[in-house]
């Protein structure tokens, strides 16, 4: 079979994301990447970044009109100050760039795979049987019957640890004693959301791994697989599945 790939250092991938084929009982159920945009904006902090930048060219012209009385030689000070802060932003998003091209998230019908890493790859390969619970982070506001772009965490059972160097920035962000593994910066979360909280549920009752079947015909997931599968039911949520963190 031909190997997916979405680079040089990928093109050998028995299976686009994974780093071997998966077992015949099991399944991909959904794939997808981080957004540029979004890794910009909610992982290096762009708004905060462009304040901090913002303030820093006030102080220097505030400070320079004061010592000299002059307008135009207190912008001047301050403008030459412009292109730095632009090629710092920049390379911030050269950044988040990276991390969106060379992040595949995986879930199958029994587990979610992160191929993370920009120099060196790594793959985590998270047993859905070892996972306590998740929890989404909406990234705007929303009604309850709205989808958008968030992030899921994955709390882990306590004797099992990823370090937290190794995850960032696919990692919830404070939680350094127990680190989550985080599914970062998705355009849409809600439809996934669901379809992990279905088949963890099918894990932890040890019914079959082929969790994603008999959906209606023509039903439509936000975030179906971004490998042009066909889109996958909603299941409806429940509480000791996938819940909501508060939005970032």
């Amino acid at each position: 079979m031909k190997a997916h790939h979405n680079g040089h250092e990928h093109e050998f991938e028995p299976e686009y994301g994974l780093p071997e084929k998966l077992p015949q009982d099991e399944r991909i159920l959904w794939q997808g990447s981080p957004d540029t945009a979004l890794v910009f904006r909610h992982v290096f902090h762009a708004r905060g970044l462009a304040v901090y930048f913002g303030l820093i060219l006030l102080a220097r012209g505030g400070q320079h009109y004061a010592d000299t009385g002059s307008l135009p030689q207190a912008m001047a000070a301050a403008l030459w100050l412009v292109p730095v802060f632009g090629l710092g932003l920049l390379l911030f998003w050269a950044m988040a760039y990276l991390v969106a091209k060379t992040t595949v998230y995986t879930l199958t019908s029994r587990r979610v795979a992160m191929r993370i890493g920009i120099v060196l790859n790594l793959t985590l390969n998270l047993p859905l049987t070892r996972m306590q619970a998740a929890q989404v982070r909406p990234l705007t506001k929303r009604s309850p019957d709205e989808d958008g772009p968030g992030e899921i965490a994955l709390i882990l059972h306590s004797d099992d640890k990823v370090a937290y160097p190794h995850l960032w920035p696919h990692a919830r962000p404070w939680q350094f004693a127990h680190p989550q593994p985080m599914l970062r910066a998705l355009p849409a979360v809600k439809g996934l959301g669901q379809l992990l909280t279905k088949a963890w549920q099918a894990n932890q009752s040890g019914q079959s791994a082929d969790v994603a079947m008999a959906q209606p015909r023509g039903a439509v997931n936000a975030i179906a697989s971004t490998r042009g599968r066909p889109p996958l039911a909603n299941a409806p949520a429940r509480q000791d599945g996938v819940n909501d963190m508060e939005p970032a």
